[in-house]
């Protein structure tokens, strides 16, 4: 993610803090010593927040731990001003196996409160309440609340909290995926109105919260995203890349320079291209890092192999777009090259997707599903 700092790895996943995340700590502590000139209190919520984002990692990292017994991979754990996000390559397509990810974090959360107030006792300080005014005892009973708070928020039973996704499994063991997500996104906007409505007249009773009204946006968005998310994946499920990919593009030369490949995106054909030697795909050049390098006043006369990326990945034409989907995601790139044979053949584009989905209650592809003899598209700039 970009604007985030790499904190090294845990147990092989990658850990970032995105820079507003230090924005927000020091304003958690500035604003207590700026307005009661209280700097020790002021340090002592810095140490809370500060601790407050390791147990966040802890909480996510249950997650990942827990999605990798199933064979599923995290990219990278981010850290944020709103909480935390573990970004798994794909999530679980068994609804048991989500609801077990779904509840490692919360489940984390209970055990580390478990185990600070297994500690308390053993030191004899949770049971002498006179001594509760004590720093270090005040300090570890504000930590129990903090992932007893963390536990119940999120197993609210909302997207996209981990509540939302432990109703969708649950759902789904007796239903249809695409019908269990619905309905769970839909208690969830449910939920969100509650909260708005809360958070804007709860004033008058003794409960308003401006905060809830953050939170009743963000479930209500977060519910809409999973739900067109899951729809969209059910409609690309049984779709061969063959159907969406172009068959007609250009490829270019590793030999080719920055200035040629600026002429044909120009031209408006073709913002990402394969570049082939020899009849193979060697690389990718795309748009972006084109205009990055001209922007960068790199010599137009640059060979694009000291531009191109050599580790893209290559679908196959009987590849499920919904898998190619997910290997768009990983990548954050806008094209693949389509292999058949060590040839390339084709071309997919988000773009193609994107259209695919858009017109897709009022077009349909050609009915059948492509054979192994998929036909060798010699791309046409080859023929130079």
């Amino acid at each position: 993610m970009r604007w985030s700092i790499s904190l090294g790895r845990i147990a092989g996943i990658q850990i970032y803090i995105h820079f507003t995340f230090f924005i927000l700590l020091a304003w958690f502590g500035l604003a207590e010593g700026l307005a009661t000139g209280r700097w020790e209190s002021a340090a002592i919520r810095l140490a809370l927040f500060a601790t407050l984002a390791v147990i966040i990692v802890l909480h996510e990292l249950g997650h990942a731990l827990a999605a990798r017994h199933f064979g599923i991979r995290t990219r990278d754990i981010t850290l944020l001003p709103i909480g935390g996000v573990a970004r798994l390559e794909r999530m679980p397509e068994k609804p048991l196996q989500e609801l077990i990810v779904a509840l490692a974090g919360p489940a984390v959360n209970v055990v580390i409160a478990v185990a600070l107030i297994v500690g308390l006792i053993l030191s004899g300080r949770l049971i002498a309440w006179e001594e509760a005014l004590h720093l270090g005892t005040a300090f570890v009973l504000n930590l129990i609340a903090i992932n007893v708070i963390l536990a119940v928020f999120n197993l609210i039973p909302a997207f996209p909290m981990d509540g939302g996704r432990v109703l969708r499994a649950l759902l789904a063991l007796g239903g249809d995926y695409v019908w269990a997500t619905t309905v769970a996104a839909r208690i969830g906007q449910i939920i969100a109105i509650g909260f708005f409505l809360l958070g804007l007249f709860g004033g008058f009773v003794g409960f308003g919260n401006p905060m809830l009204l953050f939170i009743a946006l963000f479930v209500w968005i977060g519910a809409e995203e999973e739900a067109d998310m899951v729809r969209t994946r059910a409609v690309l499920a049984g779709v061969p890349v063959a159907r969406l990919m172009a068959t007609r593009f250009h490829a270019l030369r590793p030999d080719d320079t920055i200035s040629e490949a600026a002429t044909w995106v120009i031209r408006g054909f073709q913002h990402d291209f394969p570049i082939v030697a020899d009849g193979n795909v060697v690389g990718m050049l795309a748009k972006r890092d084109l205009l990055e390098a001209l922007a960068s006043g790199k010599d137009p006369r640059t060979p694009l192999r000291d531009l191109m990326r050599t580790d893209f990945v290559q679908l196959h034409p009987l590849d499920n777009v919904e898998t190619a989907l997910s290997q768009f995601q990983e990548c954050q790139c806008h094209a693949l090259p389509v292999v058949h044979r060590d040839h390339l053949v084709g071309m997919l584009t988000i773009d193609r997707v994107t259209e695919f989905l858009m017109m897709r209650d009022r077009w349909s592809p050609p009915v059948g599903t492509p054979s192994d003899n998929v036909p060798v598209v010699v791309p046409v700039s080859e023929n130079r």
